[in-house]
């Protein structure tokens, strides 16, 4: 119900292609990657799912509680069997698994090097958490002895085939060694402004020849959960830490649409519209009233208030047709998520 309830939005603000770091997995609670493959596939998303995980409990000096963290040997069996029922490495897939240990405070060293093993051995990308707050830095730094982005480094964990989701707090040699080795960022401005967490260094970042792409990151950290949005606060955020010149809207326009593409190696085949690429479009309305006068139809979109969303195509199938999903009921999964959401307060 929850992956329904957020991918249904996610489509509504504009966005055909997501991925969800699921990394809490627990061990009575049934399938929960065949649940929110379920959602995407009848919401008609283009999904790259996480098997996220983690391994460090508070017991053994990380931060999760200890009855939420798995065993490795578990964690790998896990990953490689999501891998090999859910995996569509073709052209046009819409639907591909990434390998995502959660963060260097919640996984052992051990679980890093053997899940890049295991997800270079099955040529899937893989993700984590890195550099979101300042806590993170001390804990690297009194544990290893080094930043976040030298542990990476250290433990096999740079490369194109991989991306960090937040990347806020880096040193000019983490942005350097990211862009030496194709490490890939998604930059999640307004969690990351919600949480307090700061503000990411996403002009140094595409100048210095990084790839960054954007996230909403999830409702805990984002009640908006608006793709279209990101741009925007990603533009605003860089220029109130940078100056006036230090985004243009057509560059926070491309981390969101080509800039995401290239974050999840799938820019040959969407991200902008070209000939022999999928038809993955958003159409959006730009005469209404408070978009008239506003010149470029750019900065209307990412700087003006959001438009209403035309059309939303997804390997050519209509997912929203005048600002409603066509795929699902929108009134009956709103119904169903505030069900859910009170059964769970109710638990509690």
């Amino acid at each position: 119900v929850a992956a329904t309830g957020g991918l249904t939005w996610l489509a509504k603000t504009g966005c055909t292609t997501t991925t969800d770091h699921h990394y809490v997995v627990p061990r009575d609670a049934g399938d929960v990657f065949e649940a929110e493959i379920t959602a995407a596939a009848q919401v008609g998303l283009r999904f790259h799912p996480c098997r996220g995980s983690m391994d460090l409990g508070q017991s053994s000096g990380g931060l999760p509680p200890d009855h939420v963290v798995e065993k490795l040997d578990d964690i790998l069996t896990g990953t490689q069997s999501v891998i090999d029922r859910w995996h569509d490495p073709n052209t046009g897939s819409m639907l591909q698994i990434a390998v995502a240990p959660c963060s260097p405070f919640s996984v052992t060293e051990s679980l890093l090097r053997e899940s890049a093993t295991l997800a270079r051995e099955n040529g899937v990308r893989m993700h984590t958490h890195l550099a979101e707050t300042l806590d993170e830095e001390r804990f690297c730094r009194e544990l290893f002895g080094c930043t976040p982005v030298e542990y990476m480094e250290r433990v096999g964990w740079v490369g194109p085939d991989v991306w960090y989701a937040h990347a806020v707090h880096l040193d000019d040699a983490g942005i350097e060694t990211m862009a030496r080795t194709g490490t890939a960022a998604a930059h999640c401005p307004t969690s990351n402004a919600r949480l307090g967490a700061g503000i990411a260094r996403a002009a140094d970042l595409v100048n210095g020849g990084v790839t960054v792409g954007l996230g909403v990151d999830g409702a805990a950290s984002n009640e908006a959960c608006s793709l279209i949005e990101e741009s925007r606060h990603a533009l605003l955020f860089a220029r109130a830490k940078g100056g006036p010149q230090t985004m243009t809207v057509r560059k926070a326009l491309e981390l969101g649409t080509i800039g995401g593409a290239r974050v999840l190696g799938r820019d040959s085949e969407i991200g902008s519209i070209e000939v022999g690429k999928l038809a993955d479009l958003a159409v959006w309305k730009l005469d209404t009233l408070a978009h008239a006068g506003i010149t470029d139809p750019v900065a209307a979109l990412v700087l003006g208030s959001t438009p209403p969303l035309k059309l939303l195509l997804v390997n050519g199938r209509t997912v929203v047709a005048d600002g409603r999903v066509t795929t699902v009921d929108e009134d009956v999964v709103a119904s169903d998520v505030a069900r859910a959401h009170r059964d769970l307060l109710g638990k509690a």
